[in-house]
């Protein structure tokens, strides 16, 4: 399905290419046609939309998020659903994430000060709204060409969690504190959990905990 967008028009974006594909959603460079800037677009998948009341949530979470107003969170510029497919338009990072700035090699620790100052702070400042991200990590922080860090998918995660049926438990294992692992209600500590794990595999090149599957994984995260 992904690659058929290349080319295609979602609104008023018209897609140039796949940057980046997760487990939910694929990333695209796209062209803003009525003001001509190159935006990322967002693109989840259709079979989302079976559950009719998904749209209703996608929409409110994603209005949520569009009021955050901090200098390092990832400004979204328009949302919608083209043909069954939802999308979230987003300000475009030449930098890419921190996950392929780790993939290029350990940074120093004098270049990390910067931008995880600025995520703590984008943290703190949506703590204070009530807005908990759930899914931090490497792959959701972006740089620009001054190595800035702005933090994305900001409540992504709830939405596609409230979409699910079963005990799905949505995050990514490698970063998730112990309560959400648990599937328990979460406050602002996750995501400080989170982030500390972040912080660990910049500096030491590798994850905390390492395990063949995804529920041990979770397990070492809840039990050591």
């Amino acid at each position: 399905m992904a690659d058929d967008l290349i080319g295609k028009t979602l609104g008023q974006f018209k897609i140039i290419e796949e940057i980046g594909r997760g487990g939910m959603a694929t990333v695209y460079r796209a062209r803003q046609s009525n003001i001509n800037r190159v935006v990322a677009i967002k693109v989840l998948p259709p079979t989302l939309l079976h559950d009719p009341s998904f749209y209703e949530r996608f929409v409110r979470e994603v209005d949520l998020v569009a009021h955050l107003e901090h200098p390092h969170i990832l400004p979204i510029y328009d949302y919608g659903e083209v043909d069954g497919t939802p999308y979230i338009a987003m300000r475009y990072l030449a930098g890419g994430s921190m996950a392929q700035w780790l993939r290029r090699g350990l940074p120093s620790l004098d270049k990390l000060t910067k931008p995880m100052t600025q995520i703590a702070s984008a943290l703190d400042y949506a703590h204070q709204q009530g807005v908990i991200h759930r899914d931090l990590k490497p792959g959701n922080i972006l740089l620009d060409e001054n190595d800035n860090a702005y933090l994305s998918d900001f409540g992504i995660a709830r939405v596609l969690d409230s979409n699910l049926t079963g005990s799905a438990i949505i995050g990514t294992p490698a970063y998730m504190s112990p309560e959400q692992a648990n599937g328990r209600p979460l406050d602002a500590r996750s995501d400080i959990y989170s982030l500390g794990v972040v912080l660990f595999e910049l500096i030491t090149g590798q994850e905390p905990y390492e395990a063949e599957t995804p529920v041990a994984l979770l397990l070492k995260h809840i039990n050591e």
